[in-house]
């Protein structure tokens, strides 16, 4: 797609944006536009909230079922396969067909089983719980890009990008708030429980005020043709959705991206309230109060790069150059998880988790903004393809963290590691993107 610093991206990959036939939606204002984009920032909240429980809450479900580190990763590995699954699903349905109905049903859907997850009474029936629940919300992300490709342009596209996944942060920092009243200083079996149901319950209020604020003219399906014409040297082919992702380079530069940073973050997001508390020795409010904290410093860095972005395409930097510049500075500050692994509990070790915090997901309006350019017509397709290739390779490394911690007894060697994951993937972007623009 053509943005608004970069023309020239639209020129060879597929088809150009004036040959794509999409249903236009229809106008409405400013306003009401960055009123769907907070609608977003809720889901995706929800989204994390429902997902982030489990995390908070794991010292107490580990201990109360009698679960190993090594199967908690497995809980993780499972979430993860089934968000893979989930990505290519809801990827071709939110091509197919509007958002605006599909959206809810999935929201609704992971809500409930964020519900059910708080009737569980052991590892089986939690594992399934998770794989159900990754499934669905896989369904959010190629909703929510579909969205802000049609309803914002240019370099507006990053910073709504910024404000979708700004609201994960938001739901991982009030998850730990909720649970500590919730919870706090209670020690009697099955006190957990009811956050999740609590938790999964508030889907219903955000479907309500989707379907009141959203129109069916606002987000119309995507009108399919049925070829699409390709140019190369004086020839026409019909195209399949597939073969224009696997035949475009860019598709391949954003492969080690997203399994990097995908591993990075989440890994980091399953494990730290098991760092703090059994790597750390804090105690449990302490290291669920730093776990919001740390989840406000990476709303900071997600909203940052975003704004950032803006600045430096109103100063006439090509989006591209742009969008790795700040790849590389969040990717730099993601890199200091090597230094905290070396830390001892105290202000060192979290003032250095909190500009980890704000790199790691500052990193992901820049793979958003790439990820849109790879294909105009089948962006929910090509969307869920790279999610689900990141969470496929990406995912087993919950169990491998969780393995490492049981046989040394230390979260340290996994967290140091995890961090230098973004530069690499910074390394094979730049390198084979480049090619890709030759």
């Amino acid at each position: 797609m053509a943005d608004e610093t970069g023309s020239d991206q639209a020129e060879t990959w597929g088809t150009r944006d004036a040959e794509v036939v999409d249903a236009a939606p229809s106008r409405r204002s400013g306003v009401w536009v960055w009123w769907v984009s907070i609608l977003l920032l809720l889901a995706t909240m929800l989204n994390y909230m429902d997902r982030q429980a489990l995390s908070v809450l794991s010292k107490r479900i580990t201990t109360e079922l009698q679960i190993s580190n090594e199967r908690y990763g497995d809980l993780e590995f499972g979430f993860g396969t089934a968000f893979a699954a989930g990505s290519l699903v809801f990827g071709i349905l939110a091509d197919r067909f509007s958002v605006r109905l599909l959206y809810p049903l999935v929201l609704l859907a992971w809500s409930g089983i964020g519900v059910l997850t708080g009737f569980c009474e052991g590892f089986g029936s939690l594992l399934v719980c998770r794989l159900l629940l990754g499934f669905f919300e896989a369904g959010h992300w190629p909703c929510a890009l579909r969205t802000t490709q049609t309803l914002q342009t240019g370099s507006q596209r990053l910073m709504g990008n910024s404000v979708l996944q700004s609201g994960g942060a938001l739901g991982a920092i009030i998850t730990p708030l909720i649970i500590l009243a919730l919870v706090g200083g209670r020690n009697e079996a099955g006190v957990w429980r009811f956050p999740f149901v609590l938790i999964g319950s508030s889907g219903v209020v955000w479907a309500v005020l989707w379907l009141i604020s959203v129109r069916r003219s606002d987000l119309p399906a995507a009108t399919v043709p049925r070829s699409v014409e390709i140019r190369t040297a004086g020839e026409t082919a019909e195209r399949h959705w597939l073969l224009e992702c696997l035949t475009n380079p860019r598709f391949y530069a954003l492969v080690p991206v997203v399994i990097f940073l995908n591993m990075t973050w989440q890994l980091i997001r399953a494990w730290l309230p098991k760092f703090l508390q059994e790597g750390r020795g804090v105690s449990e409010s302490t290291a669920l109060y730093f776990n919001s904290l740390y989840f406000v410093a990476a709303d900071i860095g997600c909203l940052c790069a975003g704004a950032a972005a803006l600045y430096l395409a109103r100063r006439g930097m090509r989006a591209q150059r742009a969008r790795v510049l700040i790849f590389a500075i969040c990717g730099g500050c993601t890199a200091l998880a090597t230094v905290a692994a070396m830390l001892p509990a105290g202000p060192m070790l979290y003032g250095t988790l909190l500009i980890v915090a704000a790199g790691s997901l500052g990193l992901f309006p820049c793979y958003y903004s790439m990820a849109q350019e790879v294909s105009e017509r089948h962006l929910g397709k090509a969307s869920g393809l790279l999610g689900a290739v990141g969470w496929l390779v990406s995912s087993p490394t919950q169990k491998w963290f969780g393995r490492v911690v049981d046989e040394t007894g230390s979260f340290d060697l996994g967290l140091g590691l995890v961090g230098l994951a973004p530069l690499l993937g910074l390394l094979l972007l730049v390198l084979i993107w480049r090619d890709a623009e030759r």
